[in-house]
């Protein structure tokens, strides 16, 4: 990873003095009233950012209403000729307007499916379930904010993004989906609506980017009252900002991308960088406990919110001071982290911030195999020497990665012949074993400088070479395309879908290796011969690290879906025995809920469910999540 392998960026790090306003609802608590004798505004007099969303309202418009992302993203099949060319769809990703002469090959290969058909567009269902909330309850909600009871807008915010799900919206197979949309624009707004739910008896789903991947805002399907799903995109202003705390109070609605952008304008950043960035927001990252790729820099979500205001069937629960840390009891703040929606809705974020950094460097190392580079990062993680982003992925991965490469010159064709003769020929890798870690360093000049020469030190004891600063970016960025492939997939009996976990480090090895081994036993059992299932290591602690699998399988079987989630149970039955847990960063939701009790024992599910009891005891956010079942979660409480 020499100066030559690596990328560098450098970013304009002049600070402006950008200070805003908190003149946001009419709190009377300690700490809004600390905010609002700020009296700090931006330059143009605004008392706060009200933000432009990149997503607008109507969803629709702009997101797949069946699937992930775009809709002008896509993998795009050429079929003259035979030849099932791929492109990658639009400019908003590296590979975007790309042809990928490799992945139909790759495709056939690993799935005996031939490319030869366009991917079908499932069609809009013809109608909507009537909506069971009555027009008295529409009308106040309308008085209190913007509503909807079109079928689409309803439609589109009944369901996240597992696999499950999106069977559901090509097949219209929802059994409920919710009645009503509401978008409060404030926090008092919220309130008021709780309140209204209380008082009409109906349910409130929160809901953000709809990136979840748990089941989590599924509408509980036997829920016989009305059911409004809260749509958060309207708080999306930043309420102020302080440069010389390094602190932000942000409206929870705010879309990752959003804020990162208007923080990066002001020559800041939160670091906050999931695989979902572009649609997941802010409060969602809360209610789940998120994660993101650079986390090693930045933190986890929890690492990076210094305070929370929720609004809860009992009122709101916010501290009345806002400090680094304090020492009174609990941390009551970590009730609301995870809590998946059940328990109220997140309005307000106090986050920290950073100044950007002025050298961004993208690098990646190639490994003989999957155990040098698990050695390597695992040094790498016990000498504290991370940086922002290190991931490590295996053979499988390594060859998609390849299956995705676009379309080169001839010079490079050569380039790249020499690089394979070098690693097969001179280095005596094997291409069916290698693998890669992409690296990406931020900081000073001094401090990148400094960090890529400890790691090369370490990497060249493990065999490691350095890959090229382009295939660490490519390597990256590659993450927000991937979902993608599953919607595309579908159309030719191909279904997928990725799945975490987090597990000690003395640990991992076996984890790994007896996953894999069950998922292909069970897929031997059912006589499946054409899959896929690889895994990489995303994040990394001192005592552990964070593992992603991928599992793909072909199945002509009209309950495929089915089939899937089966293998995946087994896996993660498997992962559980081994030691791992049952999410790194995704929550339970309902699709994990087998496990709960089994991870927090009996005492711990008895005190989320006394959390339930205290704060929302008529079960208005009756989502089901975690331990608490959708239909009976009166009776238990």
């Amino acid at each position: 990873m020499s100066e030559n392998s690596v990328k560098t960026v450098k970013i304009n790090t002049e600070l402006t003095n950008v200070k805003l306003d908190n003149k946001m609802g009419n709190n009377k608590n300690n700490s809004s009233s600390e905010e609002n004798k700020r009296k700090v505004t931006s330059g143009s007099g605004d008392s706060h950012i009200k933000v432009k969303s990149a997503i607008p309202r109507k969803r629709q418009e702009l997101l797949k209403w069946y699937g992930w992302g775009y809709n002008d993203s896509y993998f795009k099949i050429d079929t003259r000729d035979n030849k099932g060319v791929v492109t990658f769809t639009g400019d908003r990703y590296l590979i975007g307007g790309k042809t990928l002469p490799h992945f139909a090959s790759w495709v056939k290969e690993k799935f005996d499916v031939d490319l030869l058909e366009q991917p079908r567009v499932p069609d809009v269902p013809p109608s909507f379930p009537d909506t069971r909330l009555p027009d008295h309850v529409y009308e106040e909600l309308g008085r209190i904010s913007g509503t909807s009871r079109d079928g689409m807008d309803r439609y589109i915010r009944a369901h996240g993004q597992t696999l499950r799900e999106m069977a559901y919206t090509r097949t219209n197979g929802f059994k409920r989906i919710p009645d009503a949309v509401v978008w409060p624009k404030t926090h008092d707004e919220v309130v008021e609506i709780v309140n209204l739910a209380g008082k009409h008896h109906f349910v409130i789903i929160p809901f953000g980017g709809g990136t979840s991947v748990s089941c989590a805002v599924l509408c509980p399907e036997n829920e016989e009252r009305p059911i409004v799903v809260l749509d958060t995109s309207d708080m999306n202003s930043i309420l102020w900002l302080d440069k010389d705390t390094l602190l932000a109070r942000v409206q929870a609605g705010i879309v990752g991308q959003d804020l990162e952008r208007e923080m990066r304008s002001r020559g800041c950043t939160v670091g906050h960088e999931p695989d979902s960035y572009e649609f997941s927001t802010l409060g969602g990252w809360v209610a789940t406990r998120a994660s993101g790729m650079k986390k090693n820099t930045y933190g986890n979500i929890e690492d990076i919110v210094v305070q929370t205001k929720v609004v809860t069937a009992r009122g709101v629960i916010e501290r009345s001071c806002r400090v680094p840390r304090l020492s009174c009891g609990p941390d009551w703040e970590h009730v609301i982290l995870g809590s998946e929606g059940c328990l109220g809705v997140v309005t307000e974020v106090t986050l920290k911030i950073r100044p950007l950094p002025p050298i961004v460097r993208y690098g990646s190392l190639v490994f003989p195999d999957f155990d040098s580079g698990f050695h390597f990062v695992r040094e790498v993680a016990r000498h504290r020497l991370q940086p922002a982003s290190i991931r490590l992925i295996d053979n499988e991965q390594f060859l998609f990665g390849h299956a995705l490469k676009a379309e080169a010159s001839w010079a490079s064709n050569l380039v790249d012949g020499l690089k394979k003769m070098y690693l097969t020929k001179l280095k005596g890798f094997d291409l069916k074993k290698l693998c890669a870690v992409t690296l990406l360093i931020e900081g000073t000049l001094e401090e990148v400088t400094d960090r890529e020469k400890k790691l090369n030190t370490i990497a060249a004891k493990y065999g490691g070479i350095p890959g090229g600063a382009k295939n660490g970016e490519i390597g990256y960025t590659l993450t927000f395309v991937i979902a993608y492939l599953r919607d595309v997939a579908i159309d030719f009996n191909i279904v997928g879908e990725s799945f975490e976990t987090s597990v000690s480090w003395e640990r991992a090895p076996l984890l790994c290796r007896n996953t894999v081994r069950r998922i292909r036993d069970e897929c031997a059992r059912r006589r499946l011969t054409h899959y896929l299932v690889s895994h990489r290591l995303t994040q990394t602690y001192d005592a552990g690290c964070c593992i992603y699998f991928y599992f793909a399988m072909k199945c002509i079987d009209a309950n495929a879906v089915k089939i899937y989630e089966e293998i995946e149970e087994a896996a993660r039955d498997e992962i559980v025995a081994c030691g791992g847990s049952i999410s790194h960063h995704h929550g339970v939701g309902k699709h994990r809920k087998k496990w709960y009790k089994g991870t927090v024992s009996e005492p711990g599910r008895m005190l989320l469910l006394s959390a339930k009891r205290t704060l929302d005891p008529d079960n208005i956010f009756a989502l089901g999540n975690m331990d608490f079942d959708e239909y009976k979660v009166q009776s238990k409480l």
